[in-house]
């Protein structure tokens, strides 16, 4: 069984650019980060979702996401009821949105989730994140800090 810790996941793959954000955030992460909290990466595969984040108090999720006027390194944060009503989607096949509702509908939403999405400029074949978004990242890690460090949030199925 996994321990009540929260979980901070890491959604990417590093071979496609800006997408690599997720497993970027988790290697900066790595170094500093208490005992206390899993650090974790995901294709975005629904399931894996599910299995990685239940039963915890909380989970941090942090992705790429595309929008319709792109402005590349900009940060949204939204949580399981209010998922980025202006991204037109993940950078993975179901994405997040598939994933949420499913944890719902099978009772597998951590009591509290946060989605931190970053906006990619290049998805293409490729590493290495793009000027913008390596420049985010710094904002990024101080934003997962910040959730973090809000314990007292917490509330079930609650959001941001």
């Amino acid at each position: 069984m996994r321990p009540p810790h929260p979980v901070v996941i890491g959604i990417g793959n590093p071979y496609r650019h800006d997408d690599g954000i997720g497993p970027a955030l988790i290697a900066a992460l790595r170094p500093s980060c208490p005992g206390t909290v899993t650090l974790a990466e995901s294709d975005g595969e629904p399931t894996h979702l599910l299995d990685i984040w239940d039963r915890v108090p909380l989970a941090v999720v942090v992705d790429a996401v595309r929008c319709p006027l792109p402005a590349p390194g900009r940060i949204h944060r939204s949580g399981a009821q209010s998922f980025l009503p202006g991204v037109t989607g993940s950078t993975h096949g179901l994405g997040m949105p598939v994933a949420i509702r499913l944890a719902q509908v099978l009772d597998r939403v951590p009591a509290r989730l946060v989605v931190l999405a970053v906006e990619a400029a290049d998805l293409s074949p490729g590493v290495g994140l793009s000027p913008a978004v390596a420049a985010s990242l710094p904002q990024l890690i101080a934003s997962v800090q910040d959730v973090l460090a809000a314990p007292d949030r917490a509330r079930p199925g609650s959001g941001p």
